[in-house]
């Protein structure tokens, strides 16, 4: 336990991460920042782990900006203003690029950075009934650091409305973008993420970590020869590794392969 996060292992391959600020809705400051960004490269660091959970305690899962770091950046020259963004910048990214599959348990409403932590999760579960709104735009600014996290996960055309018009918009409504994965009904919302979370564990550890950079680097990107060649080495490097020997071979045999044990 942190002062701003809980963290734990429910079991030896998973890991949660917790916001803990229930009394101001999970909203973050530099001290949440600075925690997460550590919380996740140490633990995106650990050989034994396969998964981790990133969700919130009390009612909201996060209300972006807490009051109290807004009002003292009220002050702040534009060199802090730019150092401070950076931070956050870097917290957003080393989640992101975290190789673990990160999994997003929104179970209350998610407001303007909370997105943006939305967005960097692999897959997003929702309770059914919460809200998401990027509401920068009626404070005078503009989700800009969040922003490529946003536009990549919402999409364009929807952030093209959601970023002008600071609305909200429901789970549902966000499942039907493409942003959220799998809406549920709040008390189902434990069971969901952990049947999402035993399926992740199931797969290869090597295998997974690859599928998820795969996807970041060749989303966008025009089907070249160099990209048909890289696609063509990663295959062949991990048909060639321990896991992918061991996973082949177990198929075949009609086994369970050796991570599963």
């Amino acid at each position: 336990m942190t002062a701003t996060l809980d963290i734990r292992r429910p079991s030896p391959h998973v890991a949660e991460v917790w916001l803990n600020r229930p009394e101001v809705r999970n909203a973050f400051n530099d001290g949440v920042i600075t925690e997460l960004t550590e919380a996740f490269r140490t633990l995106g660091a650990d050989p034994s782990l396969r998964v981790i959970v990133l969700g919130g305690h009390g009612k909201a899962f996060c209300a972006g900006a807490d009051l109290t770091w807004m009002r003292a950046m009220a002050g702040y020259s534009w060199a802090e203003n730019h150092a401070d963004a950076g931070r956050l910048a870097e917290m957003l990214w080393t989640i992101y690029s975290c190789p673990l599959p990160v999994v997003g348990r929104i179970h209350g409403d998610c407001y303007a950075g909370g997105v943006g932590l939305a967005a960097v999760c692999d897959v997003l579960v929702a309770a059914e009934g919460l809200h998401f709104c990027l509401s920068e735009a009626r404070l005078g600014l503009l989700p800009a650091t969040i922003g490529p996290y946003v536009v990549k996960a919402l999409g364009e055309q929807a952030s093209r409305r959601y970023f002008v018009t600071a609305e909200r918009f429901t789970a549902q409504e966000a499942k039907a973008l493409g942003f959220v994965h799998e809406v549920v009904a709040a008390d189902a919302l434990d069971a969901k993420v952990a049947e999402i979370a035993a399926l992740l564990v199931a797969n290869g550890p090597a295998a997974a970590k690859a599928c998820k950079r795969l996807v970041q680097d060749v989303a966008g990107r025009e089907i070249t020869a160099a990209l048909r060649d890289d696609t063509a080495r990663r295959i062949a490097d991990i048909r060639a590794s321990a896991e992918g020997r061991e996973g082949v071979q177990a198929f075949l045999g009609k086994r369970e392969p050796a991570w599963k044990a």
